[in-house]
């Protein structure tokens, strides 16, 4: 039996800085949005899931 767990992508909302991880694709249907600490900008910010 197949995972069904895909690598998505996670892009902030305040820089160009991404974040990839995974999902679960059969459980979760909509988009993630995921607060999570932007290295560049120096602060948590909320990462939005992206095209890949």
């Amino acid at each position: 039996m197949a995972s069904q767990k895909n690598l998505i992508k996670l892009k902030s909302t305040k820089s160009p800085h991404v974040y990839y991880t995974r999902k679960n694709k059969k459980l979760v249907e909509r988009k993630i949005e995921l607060k999570k600490y932007d290295p560049t900008v120096r602060k948590h910010v909320v990462y939005k899931e992206a095209k890949k």
